[in-house]
């Protein structure tokens, strides 16, 4: 089983009114569990010494772990009013992210900038594998939450998109 096809049934899972779901394979156990503010826990153990994992293990965090904004970067009242129709898209890893494939090329991204499910808008490098990270969701970028380089956690924010 690929991270992708973990991926996949993440997604699901957060669909369904599944509560728990644990998949064996040739050594290798999956449990994803929702809980009732549906963020899923994921745990994989491989069986074989020689099998590395296929994504780093991370307990998720605790919901007030968003860093704070800069008094700047606070959304004022009327932003905030229009922000409760805006999609997050979050790290599904935590590594290093990335605004664009390489520094000669240009961003995935740019707030303004259109997506739809599929495109890839950035990349999570972790334990030395680039992870293109695509949006699930189709709409207009608001605004990019994190710096370019930065280290990012499970589950932190990274985009805030306007659903078309």
């Amino acid at each position: 089983m690929d991270f992708k096809q973990i991926q996949e049934l993440i997604r699901l899972i957060n669909k369904s009114n599944i509560g728990e779901l644990t998949i064996e394979e040739k050594g290798f156990k999956v449990t994803i569990k929702q809980k009732q503010d549906n963020i899923q826990q994921v745990v994989a153990a491989p069986a074989y010494a020689h099998q590395a994992p296929a994504f780093p293990a991370a307990p998720a965090p605790a919901p007030a772990a968003a860093p704070a904004l800069p008094a700047a970067d606070r959304p004022k009242a009327a932003e905030t009013a229009a922000a409760s129709n805006l999609i997050t898209i979050k790290s599904p890893m935590i590594g290093t992210f990335y605004r664009r494939a390489s520094p000669d090329k240009p961003v995935f991204v740019e707030a303004g900038d259109e997506v739809a499910p599929g495109k890839v808008v950035c990349i999570i490098e972790a334990m030395k594998l680039f992870n293109e990270i695509e949006s699930e969701v189709k709409g207009r970028v608001v605004k990019v939450l994190v710096e370019d380089a930065s280290p990012v956690e499970y589950d932190q924010p990274l985009f805030l998109v306007e659903p078309a």
